[in-house]
Parts: C-alpha cells; sequence; structure tokens
C-alpha cells in the first residue's frame, strides 16, 4: 500500500515533439499509476520543471527550440533542481546522442523503440537511486541536515579555517499566518535563490550552502570572505523582501498581525539575521559547538529589529 501511495503522487514530465511518442509514453505511465504531464519542446519543459515540480522527467534528444541535452544542462546547472531525474530517450544504435545525454547530466537513458516493461524498469530504477542518494530539503533541493553536519565536520577536522552564517528570517510565522503556507514557502524558495545568487557572486568555489529546515539555512564560507558575502545577502533580502507583499502593506512598511495574547500589532516586513561563527580567533572541536555559538549570535543579531548580521570575534 506504501508504495502504491508513492506510485500515485509522482509526477512524470514528457518532452517529446513527436505527439504519437507522447501519447505511447502516457498510456505506458497511466498503466502505472503516474500523473503525466506532457511538453512537446524543451523551452516549454522548462517552464513546467519550474512551476509544476515533477519528480522524474523524460525527454528526447532530438527537439526544436531547446534539445534534451539542453534542457539536462539547464536543469543539473540549478541548485534547486539538480537533483531532478532525467531519463534521455535516444534513438536506437545512436551511441552519440547516449554519450551527449550523459555527459550533459542525464541520470539515465532509454531506446526508442522501447519495451514499456523496461521503460518502467528504468523509471523505478531512477527514483529508487534518486531517493536514496537524496538527503535534501523538499522545498529548496539545499543539501539537509545530514550534509550540513557531514560538511561541518570536514570543515572541523580538515584543520583549516572556516566561517559558519546561521541565517534567519525575522518575523516569518506572522507573514506565514497572514498570508498562507504557499506564499510562504514561496519566500522560502526565493531566500535560496537569493543565497544560490550571493554565493556564486561574492562566495568562493568552496563554499556551501544548506537548508536546516524551515526558514533557518546555513552558509560555510572562509572569514575573510564571510563579511562581503553577508553584506551581499542582506541587501538583496532587502531588496526582495517588499515584493512578497501586497501594494498596500508594502506601502504601509508593515502587516497587522495578533501576538500569542491575540493583541493585534503592527509587524515589520521580513528582514534576515545572520550569526556568523568562525575559528578564526578561537579553537572550534566538534559541530555542537558551532550550533550552540550560532543560535547565540543569530539570537543577538535579531535583537536589532532589521536585517543584520554579527560575526563572533571573541577570543
Amino acid at each position: 500500500m506504501l508504495l502504491q501511495r508513492i506510485i500515485m503522487a509522482t509526477k512524470i514530465l514528457i518532452v517529446d515533439d513527436d505527439a504519437d511518442i507522447r501519447d505511447v509514453l502516457r498510456l505506458t505511465l497511466a498503466e502505472e499509476n503516474y500523473e503525466v504531464l506532457e511538453a512537446e519542446d524543451g523551452e516549454a519543459a522548462l517552464k513546467i520543471i519550474y512551476t509544476k515540480a515533477p519528480d522524474l522527467v523524460l525527454v528526447d534528444y532530438k527537439m526544436p527550440k531547446l534539445d534534451g541535452r539542453e534542457v539536462c544542462r539547464r536543469v543539473k546547472k540549478d541548485l534547486l533542481l539538480r537533483h531532478l531525474p532525467i531519463i534521455m530517450v535516444t534513438g536506437k544504435g545512436d551511441v552519440n546522442d547516449k554519450v551527449g545525454g550523459l555527459d550533459a547530466g542525464a541520470d539515465d537513458y532509454v531506446v526508442k523503440p522501447f519495451e514499456p516493461k523496461e521503460l518502467s524498469a528504468r523509471i523505478r530504477m531512477v527514483l529508487r537511486r534518486t531517493q536514496r542518494d537524496l538527503e535534501a530539503n523538499p522545498l529548496t533541493r539545499l543539501p539537509g541536515n545530514v550534509s550540513i553536519i557531514n560538511e561541518l565536520t570536514k570543515r572541523i577536522e580538515s584543520g583549516g579555517q572556516f566561517a559558519v552564517c546561521y541565517l534567519d528570517l525575522d518575523k516569518f510565522k506572522a507573514y506565514n499566518d497572514t498570508y498562507g503556507f504557499e506564499h510562504g514557502d514561496e519566500v522560502i524558495k526565493e531566500t535560496a535563490r537569493i543565497l544560490i545568487r550571493g554565493v556564486q557572486a561574492q562566495g568562493i568555489p568552496d563554499d556551501f550552502i544548506g537548508h536546516i529546515g524551515g526558514d533557518d539555512f546555513v552558509v560555510i564560507t572562509t572569514p575573510d570572505a564571510s563579511d562581503f558575502l553577508c553584506n551581499r545577502l542582506i541587501a538583496d533580502f532587502d531588496k526582495a523582501s517588499p515584493f512578497f507583499y501586497t501594494e498596500t502593506d508594502r506601502a504601509h512598511g508593515y502587516i497587522l498581525a495578533h501576538d500569542r495574547k491575540g493583541k493585534e500589532q503592527k509587524v515589520p516586513l521580513l528582514s534576515i539575521s545572520i550569526g556568523v561563527v568562525t575559528n578564526e580567533f578561537k579553537k572550534i572541536e566538534h559541530v555542537a559547538q558551532v550550533g550552540e555559538i550560532g543560535a547565540e549570535l543569530k539570537a543577538a543579531a535579531k535583537m536589532m529589529e532589521k536585517s543584520n548580521y554579527i560575526k563572533d570575534k571573541r577570543r
């Protein structure tokens, strides 16, 4: 029963410019109780991937506008989407297509004409492998707690200098209560994009971004890069924050919400607080120590009632 529920919840995107092939694939997948989405070219496929969040993509190698290889390359470059499994559909005996698809990041391939049973088996295999390997936040696809702990452990054991930035959104609960969970999820996803863009622009190649859960994130960088990075992330978030609200709330600069005692209050627009833990001035020996200092710094940053960061410089 559990497997049945998992399969029924799985969305598969079929991307092929041949309507007959899409029909065959749709019928094959429908028999396995998958939810099927369709696109006739690469551009349409990317729009669906960004908006409908499929669990797996079956994409033809040769298509107009964007071919399967380019679709795959773009998806795998996006940190929020890189874990999305892609199966490339290639022509019979065309080794170059198979190699090209795998080089672009495809997780597997099937050859036309395909056997329905083989296709179904390959889909199940890729989904199982992805589920096993994917330790990521389901909303942002950023690495989750296991990966964060492993990365922190690796940095501590290496003996090199590091800076761990703990990021948290201020007034997020009031926003969620007022605008609803769907809008709250969009804020979380946009925050993840802000972190990714900021790290790509201002960070260094070995920087790490993780999603602890909810509105809590972590970025691991170096002490000398952390100040520039925090300032960049704060500026980008403050620029985006007003657009999470209606025009009226944006003009007011606050929303009306109730506190725990039911009293109505004016709640400022979302901001971001960052606590930065480093081993620049003190030795850090274990992951728990990083978490304790980070929580302390982040709490202090939140008391300032605006986006800001506090870096631990105590010796």
